[in-house]
């Protein structure tokens, strides 16, 4: 175990609120992240596309990809983890999961779904219009 790597959070509060909203509307992607993502993070295997690295403090910021269905990746965009490792301090920074909006209004109010796809309150329209499109061009 001297090899495995500290979670820390940029914004802790901020970041659990996103993890709940996801766990809610999203369970695939929330059981993939927390039973085989972190773990593997947790052992120093740094999964997803490397984004930055800073030679200066050591550092490389990483994105991965979480599993989702094609409908939602369409209508909200793709599920991210956001996090950066310092190497020399064997800790990883959880900064972000995107798509901020969807999830943290997830997690202020109760959404509704629509043909399997969670909408939005503030613009729902907006988004079953979007659902209704790609259903009828997948057909």
């Amino acid at each position: 175990m001297n090899h495995s790597y500290i979670f820390e959070y940029l914004e802790e509060n901020d970041f659990r609120k996103k993890e709940r909203s996801l766990r809610k509307y999203n369970m695939l992607a929330y059981k993939k992240l927390t039973f085989s993502f972190y773990p593997e993070l947790r052992k120093g295997n740094f999964l997803g596309e490397e984004v930055s690295k800073d030679s200066k403090n050591n550092t490389t910021s990483y994105e991965l990809k979480l599993p989702t269905d094609k409908l939602f990746t369409k209508v909200h965009g793709e599920i991210r983890l956001h996090y950066t490792v310092y190497l020399d301090k064997k800790v990883i920074l959880l900064t972000n999961i995107t798509p901020e909006g969807i999830l943290d209004e997830g997690h202020r109010a109760e959404l509704s779904t629509y043909k399997g796809v969670m909408i939005s309150k503030t613009d729902p329209e907006r988004d079953m219009f979007k659902i209704n499109l790609l259903n009828m061009l997948g057909k």
